[in-house]
């Protein structure tokens, strides 16, 4: 242990000096430290940064905010009326006159039906939402006209007459609809036998067959020669619509079987049959006993 604490002069000197330097170095932190530092701030940039800040804050305050969504007055409830300011007074005398199944129908009727201040309803009523009838009403005459009185046989037009721009006129044809109309009814001299085969006009919904049957028809059908089911052969039925070879001998075959068809729709019955496009086959077949 002798050995570790025994130094020789140089050591001892090196040693003091190394100290020393350690002492100095502390020294000259210690007071460069001390040493306020001079800095220099824009107050111009820094009035500016804060202001922006602030708008942000002020943003975010607005964003948190629950939003008002419009609503019908008439249905104001009690928690409703007071979250809008609205009195308990004011409160009650709508409810008094809702009581008795009246309706109010303006923002002015509003006020005088409450009482409530012009600085509250220029806040609240913004956000009235009446419906659309009493909105946007309309004529009693022409409305219950249109909607409740349908077309005369008389009142329409012909359908095998029509032109494309008149059947455009029916809401939801448009031009694409009315000329695939147009052409698929010029495929037969003649045109339509009847209003259903618009069934066969490609894309038109039920929905909007109805709407055209509502201003067309045909009054001018197509004259036909009708085949007598129970004595057509295969060769005749081919020729009608929605029957190939494969159901005309099916139909023959079937009517075999049951001696001859009792009705037309029996022809549902016969396999493969297009059940769907019965009453536009019916149009070309008449029903006669076998002999």
């Amino acid at each position: 242990m002798k050995s570790y604490f025994t130094f020789s002069k140089e050591q001892r000197n090196g040693i003091f000096l190394l100290i020393l330097l350690i002492i100095i170095l502390q020294c000259v932190c210690f007071f460069i430290n001390k040493q306020p530092k001079n800095i220099v701030i824009n107050q111009e940039e820094l009035a500016k940064f804060q202001k922006e800040i602030d708008s942000l804050k002020v943003i975010e305050l607005q964003e948190r905010k629950p939003k008002q969504l419009s609503f019908n007055p008439n249905y104001i409830t009690d928690y409703k009326g007071a979250s809008l300011g609205m009195s308990n007074e004011e409160i009650d005398r709508l409810h008094a006159f809702r009581k008795y199944n009246k309706w109010i129908n303006s923002t002015k009727e509003f006020q005088q039906i409450t009482k409530i201040s012009d600085s509250l309803l220029k806040a609240i009523s913004p956000y009235f939402k009446f419906p659309d009838w009493v909105a946007n009403p309309r004529s009693k005459t022409n409305s219950t006209f249109y909607n409740n009185t349908p077309k005369t046989f008389a009142q329409k037009q012909d359908l095998n007459t029509a032109t494309v721009k008149q059947l455009q006129k029916v809401k939801g044809v448009g031009e694409y609809y009315s000329e695939r109309i147009v052409n698929f009814r010029n495929k037969f001299l003649g045109g339509f036998i009847a209003d259903i085969q618009l069934q066969d006009v490609y894309g038109l919904t039920p929905e909007l067959i109805e709407k055209i049957t509502e201003e067309f028809t045909v009054k001018t059908p197509r004259s036909i020669k009708k085949i007598n089911v129970n004595k057509a052969d295969i060769e005749e039925l081919v020729t009608i619509q929605h029957i190939d070879y494969d159901l005309a001998y099916q139909i023959v075959e079937q009517r075999k079987l049951r001696d001859g068809y009792k009705a037309l729709d029996e022809l549902t019955k016969v396999k493969d049959f297009p059940v769907n496009k019965i009453e536009i086959i019916k149009l070309y077949l008449h029903l006669e006993k076998e002999n």
